[in-house]
């Protein structure tokens, strides 16, 4: 078995989803202009946590987030994954453990317009295993189904609703069962009535899929409605709030 492959099937029954570690994130490093965004992020994050980041523009929530997606290394610190350290992973690894174990949720859906519906839930297993088998399909049906798109299946993204293509986002995000879902301003494109039905579907699957959740947001509604609230302001967590569970 390849190394990637080994990480990418390693155990992943860690109730610990996130961990970092005195992250920081400088740039220009060496230069004049070097400058550090991130000043030593300490958190955890548990598989049964739906979490919110928070802060100003220009804070370095989309830095952190980047990291926390295995989308760039921290220039310091460690960041494990499922109880795994990423520090020291090749590039080929971290893709791997990418792929398998993080979905992803953007403001802007990122759908490919020359696929159909189905096949952009599909791509990120297609990305991986190539054509995707009956079972697989069958899989991707069956989050259609469950994002009240089964019907759009043939359909081409242009052919939804922006609130439709965000709930394809998010089937395609569960695709590969992630232990962790990062979503970035997953409402902020949309009408109020549309984002609380957006998040209301992330939460569901929160509980359904047992993945940790982390939303950034700057909609105060979204945040306060979150079972932990992170507030990053110049580069560090000023705050860590947790709010009580509906009863």
């Amino acid at each position: 078995m390849s190394e990637h492959n080994h990480i990418a099937t390693k155990d992943m029954q860690n109730d610990c989803v996130l961990q970092l570690r005195n992250i920081k994130k400088s740039y220009n490093i060496g230069q004049p202009t070097e400058v550090e965004v991130l000043h030593g992020i300490d958190f955890l994050l548990d598989r049964g946590e739906f979490a919110a980041l928070v802060g100003p523009s220009g804070s370095g929530k989309s830095t952190l987030l980047n990291i926390l997606g295995l989308l760039d290394q921290p220039t310091s610190g460690e960041l494990f994954l499922l109880g795994l350290p990423t520090s020291s992973l090749s590039d080929e690894c971290l893709t791997a453990l990418r792929r398998h174990n993080i979905g992803f949720v953007f403001q802007f859906h990122h759908l490919i317009e020359a696929f159909s519906v189905l096949d952009n839930v599909l791509m990120p297993m297609m990305i991986t295993h190539g054509k995707p088998d009956a079972e697989t399909r069958d899989w991707g049906m069956h989050l259609l189904e469950l994002v009240g798109l089964k019907n759009t299946f043939r359909k081409k993204p242009s052919e939804l609703s922006g609130g439709q293509q965000q709930r394809v986002s998010i089937a395609r995000a569960l695709v590969t069962r992630p232990a962790l879902l990062l979503a970035d301003e997953p409402t902020g494109n949309l009408d109020t009535h549309t984002a609380s039905s957006v998040f209301e579907m992330l939460r569901r699957f929160h509980q359904e899929f047992s993945c940790a959740v982390l939303i950034v947001t700057h909609d105060p509604r979204i945040s306060q409605a979150c079972s932990r609230t992170l507030t990053l302001v110049d580069g560090s967590i000023i705050s860590d709030e947790r709010h009580p569970r509906e009863t």
